[in-house]
């Protein structure tokens, strides 16, 4: 629903204390201006830089028009009518709210705007009411701007037909430019023209990688290379790319949700996250479950929020999390270890893994499944649970190949013993190889591979995995007993929707 449409409900029904969560000031502004021309109520804007000012008008105050926050709430009152509803929108009044006096004022004007029809409207990028006046404010979203929105400000920008891209061409621009606000979506269009001549993707998302970065919450990851790169996982691959690929996803119920990548470190469950990334044209969003955690109270779940918030307004796109049994593995002990906040971060993140329905399409890595809550990888959350094994002697064949290439090598020179190898350690055959000029098989020497070092946990991922994960090598179930043996054909309970 628009901002005006949402103000105006809660106006009618004398909300008097609103506080509007938005990064566009101006065009926020705009917005509730025109609200209040149309339905003739009255408007005061106030800010510690130049004070109270109506419009069309000048307040008849001396303390009203300086910077004191308290002499501008004060003076709410003597602007009232008695036919009318008055507004006075205060920009980023958060940074003042640290004060008693103000807060205090706060509480007795939107008290006795009830009477008065008068209403404090706060404009601040973030949600931080203080606790004393947390149940007197209601909070509304300035939306980012849509797509129709977007063509409008590069139909504006472009001045010409030739720089304005066409049909599917301008769709991926308006896909890149998804989550700009409207002032970055102009400045993206805009340098885009001066560089290239007419409105292109790259620099949309030159722009939206230092946004991302300046919210320290999400990495962006874009292009590098397809499927044709990673060896092996076949059922894996062929799995995401339809349920990514298919038409006809209008009905937000019939879209992927994502999957849950349990395996052997080094077995390729990153570089699928970022190999998919360029086989559907979406870009890929790292997300640091770590780097979530505030030294603040409620900063980590405010971080979840804002950082899945970001993610939904760059829909479609793939948001991953590596490793995230690290991330939340303090959720068992969370009452004792962290005042709760790990199970808080937790809960966020899993109502609205099961709950959203933008074109976010999720991918979360695991090493240790035991250490993440059963309820995480319960039905629902995810489209499929799989398992990634140590490659057979097929896939290993086409990783060799792969890295042979790339590391300038001799196809056709006899490799080293790769029993129980994973494609990390190959690529780390290969690169020591070339990194000390001696063949494969004296760099192979180096390597000791990680199903030696924790056969146990190997074997208890396994065993964990039969019958429960589905292969990320052939359609079907995983069976523990059917890995162990080496070779492209497993016996695999067959699953339809894979063939």
């Amino acid at each position: 629903m628009p901002l005006t449409e949402q103000l105006a409900d809660y106006v009618r029904a004398c909300f008097t204390g609103i506080w509007i969560q938005s990064h566009e000031h101006e065009d926020a502004l705009r917005d509730i201006a025109r609200l209040c021309h149309e339905e003739n109520w009255r408007l005061a804007t106030w800010d510690i830089d130049r004070g109270l000012k109506l419009p069309g008008q000048q307040v008849d105050s001396a303390s009203a028009s300086g910077g004191d926050p308290l002499a501008a709430i004060r003076a709410l009152n003597s602007l009232a009518g008695e036919d009318t509803s008055v507004l006075l929108v205060l920009p980023n009044f958060h940074r003042l709210l640290n004060s008693a006096e103000v807060v205090q004022a706060l509480a007795h004007q939107i008290a006795s705007g009830k009477q008065n029809r008068t209403f404090i409207v706060v404009l601040s990028p973030i949600v931080q009411v203080p606790v004393e006046l947390e149940k007197l404010f209601v909070v509304l979203d300035h939306d980012l701007p849509g797509r129709e929105q977007l063509e409008q400000i590069a139909r504006g920008i472009a001045s010409g037909d030739s720089e304005l891209p066409s049909g599917s061409e301008l769709q991926t621009v308006l896909d890149a430019a998804s989550g700009l606000t409207r002032y970055e979506a102009e400045g993206a269009f805009s340098l885009s023209v001066a560089r290239h001549g007419r409105i292109t993707n790259e620099t949309l998302w030159e722009l939206k990688s230092q946004t991302l970065r300046k919210s320290g919450l999400l990495q962006l990851h874009r292009g590098g290379t397809g499927f044709d790169s990673l060896g092996g996982l076949k059922a894996l691959k062929a799995f995401c790319k339809r349920s990514l690929l298919q038409p006809g996803r209008n009905n937000p119920l019939k879209r992927p949700r994502g999957t849950l990548l349990l395996g052997v470190p080094g077995v390729g469950k990153s570089a699928f996250a970022k190999s998919l990334s360029a086989e559907t044209g979406r870009p890929t969003l790292l997300l640091d479950v770590g780097a979530l955690f505030g030294s603040l109270v409620g900063q980590s779940e405010q971080n979840m929020r804002q950082a899945l918030k970001v993610a939904e307004a760059m829909a479609p796109c793939i948001l991953y999390l590596d490793e995230i049994e690290k991330g939340l593995s303090g959720v068992a002990s969370s009452g004792q270890s962290d005042s709760g906040t790990s199970s808080r971060l937790f809960g966020t993140f899993l109502t609205w893994l099961n709950d959203h329905e933008s074109e976010v399409y999720v991918i979360a890595t695991c090493n240790d499944i035991s250490k993440l809550p059963p309820e995480f990888s319960r039905a629902e959350r995810f489209d499929g649970i799989f398992f990634l094994d140590l490659p057979g002697t097929a896939e290993k064949r086409v990783i060799w190949n792969l890295y042979l290439d790339q590391f300038e090598f001799d196809a056709d020179q006899s490799l080293p013993p790769d029993d129980q190898w994973t494609g990390a350690e190959i690529r780390a055959c290969c690169r020591l190889a070339a990194l000390l000029d001696v063949p494969l098989k004296e760099a192979a020497r180096q390597i000791v591979p990680v199903a030696i070092t924790a056969a146990e946990s190997v074997e208890r991922l396994r065993t964990w995995a039969t019958g429960r994960c589905l292969s990320a090598e052939q359609p079907g179930l995983y069976s523990r007993s059917a890995a162990a043996t080496e070779g492209p054909r497993r016996k695999l309970a067959r699953n339809p929707l894979l063939n």
